[in-house]
Order: structure tokens, then C-alpha cells, then sequence
């Protein structure tokens, strides 16, 4: 079902996005990678306007129009002790302006049945300490999900996914960290890149402006002192 449709996904070179684009190329479709790493994709630093730009344009020459564009880069994480103003700025930069402004790019260019899928996290909902760059850039894009989708209406459906805890070396774990969750185990970018192709796909044509989170479970587990055998240390 994607056969010559144009996949455009950032931070496509490693970890989700990397399963991403390698689903939708194994589907048919012709996918476009800008990433910080080098290799054989547009490299550059999304975090600026005008690598923004050009990677749009280097799109649009070569294809003419898009079908889907997933963002997916993720944004650096600092905590208030020691996150700067810069650094704080980067992180929004990198993880909620530069979905906004390339949906914004690309949408003269999006085709009928177009999608945005925009990778948020578990995080946007719960914490960690020192998290706050991360967790700030999170949250903001699963609200950005919904405002374009609204203003999308008709000719783009946009929806989030939030990860939760997802191995990026598919490495296999035991014991608390994957009892703690209530499928037995720790997620991999295949369980994220299955659910971008479905909301990408005609059989999710009804869906539009949801964050759906992807967490094994883990954010529903109410956790109290001596429950189950969790134990808290103080």
C-alpha cells in the first residue's frame, strides 16, 4: 500500500527512525532521511531554519509532492541544574519547531491521503529528576499534534506516538526491568515503526489528532510501598 509514496522522516539514521524507514522501504515507499549523523542522507542539524529549508527543498525537487512525514529527531536532554537558556531553547528548537515548521514547508506539497506522525515519549506524562529539556519538548509536541491536526483538517491527518521505554539495540531484558511492565518486557523500534506504517495507512483513515502511547503497559501500573514486591528506598 506504499508503493512510490514519499516517506520523509527526521532523525532517520538510527534507533526508531531507522526501523521506521526501513519498514516503509521494504512497503515500496521512497523514503527521505535527514539526520545529524553523516552517511547516505541529507545531514544536517534541524535545530536551524535554513537546513530546514534546504532539506524541504531537496524534497519537493525530487518528488514533487509528500505522502508522509514523520518527526522523529529527538531533542537533547538537560536538567534545570544544569540545562542553560541556550540549551533549553535547542531542545524546543530541535523537538517542537522544526515538526511545526516542516509541516509548515511541506504543506503545499502534502497528497491526498497525506499523514503526520510525530514521535513523542511516555515522558510527556511522567518524570524522571533533570529531565526538563526533554521532557518539555515531549509534551509540547503531543500538543502540537492536535492543533495541526485541527488546522490540517481535510487534507492531512496528523496523530502522535509516545514510546516508553524502547531498547534502541533490540537487547533482550530480564527480571525487574521487564516485570515492571506489564507485558514482561522492554519495547524495540519495531513496536514504534509498526504502529507509524498503520497510522500512515488507509486502515487508520478515521484517526486523526490522537497521541497514542506505546509503553508495554507501564504508565497504567498503579506502584504503592510493599506492593507486589516493589520496595521504595528513602
Amino acid at each position: 500500500m506504499f508503493k512510490d509514496k514519499v516517506a520523509v522522516i527526521t532523525g532517520g539514521a538510527h534507533g526508531i527512525g531507522k526501523a521506521v524507514a526501513e519498514k516503509f522501504k521494504r512497503n515500496g515507499a521512497k523514503v527521505c532521511i535527514t539526520d545529524s549523523a553523516q552517511g547516505e542522507h541529507f545531514v544536517g542539524d534541524i535545530g536551524d531554519k535554513s537546513v530546514l529549508e534546504e532539506f524541504a527543498k531537496n524534497v519537493t525537487d525530487e518528488h514533487g509532492h509528500v505522502d508522509y512525514l514523520i518527526n522523529n529527531a529527538p531533542p537533547i536532554m538537560r536538567g534545570i541544574t544544569n540545562c542553560s537558556y541556550e540549551d533549553f531553547s535547542y531542545a524546543m528548537a530541535v523537538g517542537v519547531t522544526a515538526p511545526f515548521y516542516l509541516s509548515k514547508l511541506f504543506m503545499p506539497y502534502f497528497a491526498v491521503g497525506a499523514a503526520i506522525v510525530n514521535i513523542s515519549s511516555s515522558r510527556d506524562r511522567m518524570s524522571q529528576p533533570e529531565t526538563e529539556s526533554y521532557t518539555a519538548a515531549k509534551g509540547g509536541i503531543s500538543a502540537l499534534t492536535h492543533a495541526l491536526a485541527v488546522s490540517l483538517a481535510g487534507k492531512v491527518r496528523v496523530n502522535s506516538i509516545s514510546p516508553g521505554w524502547i531498547d534502541t539495540e533490540y537487547a533482550e531484558y530480564t527480571g525487574a526491568d521487564a516485570v515492571q511492565q506489564p507485558v514482561g518486557r522492554v519495547g524495540n523500534p519495531t513496536d514504534i515503526a509498526n504502529m507509524v506504517l498503520y497510522l500512515c495507512s488507509d486502515k487508520a483513515g478515521f484517526i486523526t489528532g490522537e497521541n497514542i502511547c506505546i509503553d508495554g503497559g507501564m504508565t497504567r501500573l498503579m506502584i504503592y510501598h510493599n506492593d507486589n514486591g516493589w520496595k521504595l528506598n528513602v
